[in-house]
């Protein structure tokens, strides 16, 4: 690991060109106490070998992808500023005429991160000075939200990623060329273009999916037997998906004749690019779609410290927010008050965090009426202790499975619709009324209830869940909706080091001090 030579290149910048630097800006604060914020023992770990070369101190590199991230910029535009702005070169303790190094460094200490046991290193010092400062003391809100990251690869077609997947194989796999120039003929794998068809001609277009998928099934199928490497295993796993996830048997096919077509739909959880296989189609909203990853985190609003935050990909279960909204508030040290919206109101969730002592301030998910202006739920009496359920006209009816309150349960009222004269409100199936009761019902109706007759929860919910909102505009400003990097890992470390660099500025804004050894906020330099 490289350590400070002592000098610099040139007149020091901090020294001699002081007055130039903003004070209070982030730069000034790092030009100061660059290494109070990352000591060089904090990056020991990512440099196990004496052997080589010293590498460039790690405290310079630190200061740099802070900066970056804070400004939204791309590893070249970093190093320019670098070698430019007196204000970069003071931040990281640069001399006037020291001319950086190249951009390409810095893509090589995001890696030495992201193969380290504490990828999000930035993060955590910055969260250790939020601590001692004591800023969040007495602070006991958290509000939490999602946002789509658009991902940093183009959206590939169903023909592309077969292609490209073959191709992979061919290259990774030890032998598989040789497999693929004898099973492989509908297209000229070593050419990275599309296959030369009329695109304008739907026939053609099925004719080369089926060929295509069948050139992927053979070559699976015929691949030498051996052992395989990392890049080898998963260029055969990605070739495996992306052979099954877009397309299905023909239509007068019974799927044992190989004879296949692209599918009618979109499959769950589908691969959107082979250059990026971790990235998916997201719906934010029903009506808007975008391809990338979610960005989940969780605010002190009154502060707006980022005091958790999670990249996921935008699909699967465990990716919802209500399952990554337990782990933002799992480190926290005591129960506090939890604001969100309707993603985070699912019942497992609700009584997992009121089990671990937090106040929700979660807004339940509005009941769809089965007919417009009709009967929702809430207006049916339902006993799950008693496993009862009776209608607005009086009628009880017994709730299927009674033993299982944890299960979903059903009440049919059938022939007792008959002649109701509340069936206009009610329902419009012929076999009568049909409720389903899923777990944790009480829970959510006791929760919509507060929500619709708690002025209290309702002024709280008002005054602290939007600052959220403002949080997530500062997270994406500077054209940061769109990610640089391809995969969790690496996008989920710019995430963090980009909440770090919001923080800290926050922080600065508060009048963070260090002085004798000690972080303190003093308000008077605010």
């Amino acid at each position: 690991m490289g350590e400070w030579a002592g000098e610099t290149v040139g007149p020091d910048v901090w020294e001699t060109c002081r007055e130039l630097i903003p004070a209070g800006s982030v730069f000034a604060f790092l030009a100061e106490h660059r290494g109070a914020l990352f000591p060089a023992e904090m990056f020991a770990d990512m440099y196990p070998s004496a052997n080589g070369r010293p590498s460039m101190p790690p405290q310079i590199l630190a200061a740099a992808i802070t900066l970056q991230a804070l400004h939204g910029l791309s590893d070249f535009e970093t190093v320019q500023e670098l070698r430019c702005d007196l204000r970069w070169k003071a931040a990281c303790g640069l001399g006037l005429h020291d001319m950086a190094f190249d951009p390409s460094l810095l893509a090589y200490f995001r890696r030495r991160l992201a193969r380290s046991a504490r990828p999000n290193r930035m993060f955590e010092a910055v969260r250790e000075v939020v601590q001692a400062t004591g800023v969040l003391k007495g602070k006991h809100r958290r509000a939490l939200d999602s946002t789509v990251l658009d991902d940093a690869v183009a959206t590939q077609d169903t023909v592309t990623q077969l292609v490209a997947a073959v191709r992979a194989v061919i290259r990774e796999v030890p032998g598989a060329a040789g497999t693929a120039a004898v099973q492989c003929t509908a297209h000229d794998y070593t050419d990275p273009g599309k296959p030369r068809i009329a695109w304008n001609d739907a026939q053609a277009r099925a004719d080369l999916v089926d060929a295509l998928v069948t050139d992927a099934l053979r070559l699976l199928g015929h691949l030498p037997d051996q052992e395989l490497g990392e890049k080898a295993a998963n260029a055969v796993g990605l070739l495996a998906l992306v052979a099954g996830q877009d397309v299905e048997p023909a239509e007068d096919s019974d799927g044992r004749d190989g004879r296949w077509r692209i599918t009618q739909g979109t499959a769950p959880d589908r691969v959107v690019s082979t250059v990026d296989p971790e990235s998916r189609h997201i719906h934010k909203t029903r009506t808007h779609q975008q391809d990338g990853y979610k960005a989940h985190l969780a605010i002190e609003p009154e502060t707006g410290l980022y005091t958790a935050l999670a990249l996921t990909p935008g699909s699967g279960p465990e990716h919802h927010e209500a399952q990554v909204g337990l782990d933002l508030l799992a480190e926290e040290d005591e129960p506090v008050d939890a604001f969100g919206d309707t993603a985070y109101s699912t019942g497992s969730t609700r009584r997992a965090l009121q089990e671990a002592g937090h106040r929700l301030f979660f807004k339940p998910a509005p009941l769809r009426p089965a007919v417009p202006s009709g009967f929702t739920l809430d207006d049916f009496a339902i006993d799950t202790a008693a496993a009862t359920v009776t209608c607005p006209q009086g009628h009880t009816v017994p709730l299927s499975d009674p033993g299982g309150q944890h299960h979903q349960r059903k009440a049919a009222f059938g022939k007792l619709c008959s002649g109701c004269p509340l069936r206009q409100r009610c329902t419009k199936a012929k076999a009568g009324r049909i409720l389903t009761i899923r777990p944790h019902h009480d829970l959510q109706a006791a929760a919509r209830r507060q929500a619709a007759t708690d002025p209290d929860w309702q002024a709280a919910y008002r005054r602290w869940r939007p600052p959220v909102e403002r949080a997530v505009a500062w997270l994406v400003h500077h054209g940061n909706r769109k990610l640089r990097y391809r995969g969790t890992t690496a996008n989920g470390i710019w995430l963090h080091t980009r909440a770090a660099s919001l923080n800290l500025r926050r922080l600065i804004n508060l009048g963070l001090t260090h002085t004798g050894g000690t972080w303190t906020i003093n308000p008077a330099t605010a």
